[in-house]
């Protein structure tokens, strides 16, 4: 066998491993406009509910994700891909503004995000006072 053809087996064999074990990877790796807003969200609210927090490292941390969620709101309020997808992750999304543009409603509604957040779940402060503490 001569050394150019060697050479190429080498590099062809070298490609197809590439291929077989780096291919999957290109599908896993893309995530929406959509997925990508909803991820941030759901970092941001679980920031609001951790008990664990500090006060100035969930201050820091809601900063950070809030000015994350603005570009990231616009972001898919602006992605022309979005029109003609009708898959349920989408119409779910826009069925409820106010959930899903959180850092927009609080803004648009003058409130904090968590308010807009507890009011759109149906929690307010008359509820909470009427819960009991209990076993069900």
């Amino acid at each position: 066998m001569n050394k150019g053809l060697s050479t190429v087996y080498i590099y062809t064999l070298a490609a197809l491993i590439l291929i077989i074990f780096l291919g999957p990877l290109a599908f896993l790796a893309h995530a929406g406009t959509v997925e990508n807003m909803e991820r941030e969200r759901a970092i941001l609210i679980e920031t609001l509910r951790s008990p664990d927090v500090a006060f100035e490292e969930r201050a820091n941390s809601l900063e950070i994700s809030r000015h994350r969620l603005i570009d990231l709101e616009r972001v898919v309020l602006r992605d022309e891909s979005l029109k003609g997808r009708n898959t349920p992750t989408v119409r779910r999304a826009f069925s409820n503004y106010d959930l899903t543009f959180l850092v927009h409603a609080s803004s648009e509604k003058q409130t904090s995000i968590i308010d807009t957040w507890l009011t759109q779940l149906g929690i307010t402060t008359q509820t909470l006072m009427s819960t009991r503490i209990g076993r069900q």
